[in-house]
């Protein structure tokens, strides 16, 4: 079990240090990681990702506060949108997609077009970007909401999501790191309260795993400082392009292990 923790703070750091520049905590690239590699079980994987957030986050923010970029108007209208959501998609989460397999195809759909954005997108970034008004506002909720949702339901916080859809709508990584983070740090909280709430109903093991989620943390709360402390010195495009690679493989790995599941269990009906 030390290897775990060790290798596991190691991760997190890694992880973190990489994608905190970009406005994402890391959550999202860390789950294969936690399932291969560190052996946490589906479903206590998607809270061990909201407790990561929770507790590797407030390093970059710490950091963006010394900086004094953490509020901006971006903030509060993330925070209406995915606090909900994320509540939403954890219910969703334990009641209908507690299986393997169903998780499995759920982090394909939203990994592969997180990646492709992420490699695709950032050719066309606006670099004039005119202040939204009244309908953009509500289009920007809208879509918070959805993040929210699914961002619940895979235990990533919704900021891996809106961060790059918020680049490719023309606002700056400098201001959009901060506002995902912020939000992704709240709606984790949200997140991983729901999730203790419905152990309590249900039972089972819906709960994080603690130790190893502490560890995790407490190497992503370094990476966190020092991936925004270095977020100018960073090529924002060659990033955004290495995190939508690697987020495409990890889906196309999901799809293939689910379909695999999905062949095997006919095939073990027949033989019986």
């Amino acid at each position: 079990m030390s290897w775990q923790l060790l290798a596991g703070a190691a991760c997190g750091f890694l992880i973190a240090a990489v994608t905190t520049p970009a406005g994402v905590s890391g959550a999202v690239l860390l789950l294969p990681v936690q399932v291969s590699v560190l052996g946490v079980p589906s479903p206590a994987v998607t809270p061990t990702n909201l407790l990561f957030n929770i507790l590797a986050v407030p390093g970059g923010l710490l950091r963006f506060w010394h900086e004094r970029r953490l509020v901006n108007p971006l903030s509060a209208l993330l925070l209406a949108g995915t606090l909900p959501g994320v509540i939403a998609g954890a219910c969703i989460r334990v009641e209908l997609l507690a299986g393997g397999r169903s998780f499995m195809f759920v982090a394909s759909g939203v990994l592969l077009p997180l990646g492709l954005w992420l490699m695709l997108g950032s050719q066309r970034i606006a670099r004039d970007r005119p202040e939204p008004g009244r309908r953009g506002r509500i289009v920007l909720y809208g879509l918070s909401l959805a993040v929210g949702v699914v961002g619940g339901i895979y235990g990533i916080g919704g900021g891996s999501i809106l961060a790059p859809i918020l680049i490719f709508w023309g606002f700056s990584a400098y201001e959009v790191a901060p506002a995902t983070l912020l939000a992704t740090f709240v709606t984790s909280i949200a997140g991983i309260a729901a999730y203790e709430a419905l152990q309590l109903l249900h039972g089972g093991n819906v709960a994080p795993e603690w130790g190893l989620g502490g560890c995790i943390g407490a190497g992503g709360f370094a990476g966190s400082y020092v991936g925004a402390r270095i977020q100018s010195r960073l090529p924002e495009a060659s990033l955004r392009r290495l995190l939508g690679l690697v987020a495409c493989l990890t889906a196309l790995r999901y799809a293939q292990s689910a379909i695999q599941q999905s062949s095997a269990r006919p095939a073990a009906a027949v033989s019986r």
